[in-house]
C-alpha cells in the first residue's frame, strides 16, 4: 500500500539502499477469517509480539535509512488490535516517518477511530474490497456484514478527506467480478486501486490463482481502464503488468520519457526485497510478507544493514541474479517478476515468475 507520498518520497532513491515502503505486521490478531490471509490471523495476539519499547526501537531503525525515509505501512492481522497503536504512530511521526494503515473492516473501525488516526498524522488508509456485492466479498472475508462495513468506512474516509487505497484480490473466484467492482469504486473518493494477484500461501492455498494466459488478458484490461479511471490503478505481486504497460505504450508511439513519467513508470524497479521490506509481529525481517525468508530480526539486527547487506536481499536487488526467463528478460530491471510467487512455486526466490507468459527473444533463438 502507498496511498500517499510525502515530498521526501518523491526524491530519487536507490532501492538497493533504501526501500520505498516498510511493512510492519503489528499483530496477527484479527476479527476476520479471510480465505487468502497470508498471516493466518487469529482472534488473539500471538506470543512474542514486539513490546512497546521494542516497537519504538524498531521505528528508530527505520530512520537510519536516511533521507528520503521510507513510508511505514501498518498491517496485520488487524493493526487496530495492536496495543499502544497510537503511541507508536506518534513515535513514527516524530521521527519524520510517513504512516499509512490497513485496518480490518470490523465493528472496531468506526468514524471516530478514523478521525483519531487522521489526528495522529496517518496519511492514508488501505481497505480491502474483494467483490462488488456482499455475497462475494463476505465469502472471501469469512464474516457476514464485512462488505457493508467496508463501504461505510469508505464513505467515512471520503468525509474525513483521508486518502484511500482499495486492495482487491485477483483470483479465479473474483476475476469475473472485477469490472463490477471497478464501477462500484468510481462512486467513492478513492486515490488508488491495487489489484492483488493471489499468492497461494497461508489460507490462500484454498483459492485458485489465474493462469498466465488469464493474467495477461486481465492486465490488458487493467491497462485499458487505467487511462480513464478517476484513481490510480496498480497491481500487487504482478509486476509483469509493467511489461504489458510498456509494450502497450510503445505500440501507441509514446516516447521513453513519457513511459517513465506514466502511472506504471512510478513503480519501475520496485519488487519484493527491492523497494519493499517486511517486518513481522515478532520482529523477523523478510523481503516481503509473501516471501517468508527470514534474513534477520529487529530485536538484534539493524534493519538498514539487513536490507542492504543480507545475502538474499543483495541478490534480490540485482536482477542479473534471476534465473530462467526472468534472468534473460529485457524487462527484468523494470519488472523483475514476483519473487514471492517464484518462491512459492519453486522454493527459489530467484526463479521465474510463473504468472508471466512472456518469452524473452533471447530464449527463442
Amino acid at each position: 500500500m502507498s496511498t500517499v507520498s510525502t515530498a521526501a518520497r518523491h526524491k530519487s532513491r536507490d532501492y538497493a539502499q533504501t526501500p520505498m515502503n516498510v511493512y510492519w505486521e503489528m499483530t496477527q490478531a484479527c476479527g476476520l477469517a479471510c480465505r487468502h490471509c497470508r498471516a493466518e490471523a487469529m482472534p488473539d495476539p500471538a506470543p512474542g509480539e514486539l513490546t512497546l519499547d521494542e516497537g519504538r526501537a524498531f521505528l528508530k531503525q527505520i530512520s537510519e535509512f536516511g533521507d528520503p525515509l521510507p513510508q511505514l505501512i501498518l498491517t496485520g492481522g488487524d493493526p487496530l488490535r495492536r496495543r499502544h497503536l497510537f503511541p507508536l504512530i506518534d513515535e513514527a511521526r516524530q521521527l519524520g516517518i510517513g504512516v499509512s494503515i490497513t485496518p480490518a473492516a470490523t465493528p472496531a473501525l468506526t468514524r471516530e477511530v478514523l478521525a483519531e488516526l487522521k489526528e495522529h498524522g496517518v496519511e492514508g488508509i488501505g481497505l480491502s474490497l474483494d467483490g462488488s456485492n456482499a455475497e462475494l466479498h463476505d465469502s472471501i472475508r469469512g464474516v457476514p456484514g464485512t462488505f457493508d462495513r467496508t463501504l461505510q468506512a469508505m464513505r467515512w474516509t471520503g468525509e474525513l478527506d483521508l486518502p484511500l487505497q482499495i486492495n482487491t484480490l485477483v483470483s479465479a473466484e473474483t476475476a469475473s467480478d472485477l469490472s463490477a467492482t471497478y464501477e462500484l469504486l468510481k462512486k467513492f473518493k478513492v486515490a488508488r486501486w491495487s489489484l492483488f494477484f493471489l499468492i497461494a500461501v497461508g489460507r490462500g492455498k484454498v483459492l485458485q490463482p489465474l493462469s498466465a494466459d488469464e493474467a495477461e488478458k486481465l492486465m490488458d484490461w487493467i491497462y485499458d481502464i487505467s487511462g480513464e479511471a478517476p484513481f490510480i490503478v496498480a497491481t500487487t505481486e504482478a509486476p509483469s503488468f509493467r511489461r504489458v504497460a510498456i509494450q502497450r505504450m510503445r505500440a501507441e508511439g509514446r516516447t521513453g520519457e513519457e513511459i517513465a513519467r506514466s502511472k506504471a513508470g512510478r513503480s519501475f524497479g520496485i519488487r519484493d526485497g527491492n523497494g519493499i521490506v517486511f517486518v513481522s509481529s515478532t520482529g523477523d525481517i523478510c523481503p516481503a510478507g509473501f516471501l517468508p525468508y527470514v534474513a534477520g530480526n529487529v530485536r538484534y539486527d539493524r534493519l538498514a544493514e539487513v536490507y542492504r547487506r543480507a545475502s538474499l536481499f543483495r541478490l534480490l536487488h540485482n536482477p542479473k541474479s534471476f534465473k530462467g526467463r526472468c534472468g534473460v528478460c529485457a524487462y527484468h530491471a523494470l519488472c523483475g517478476g514476483s519473487r514471492s510467487r517464484a518462491f512459492q512455486a519453486t522454493g527459489d526466490a530467484l526463479e521465474s515468475d510463473p504468472l508471466c507468459e512472456f518469452v524473452p527473444p533471447a530464449m527463442t533463438v
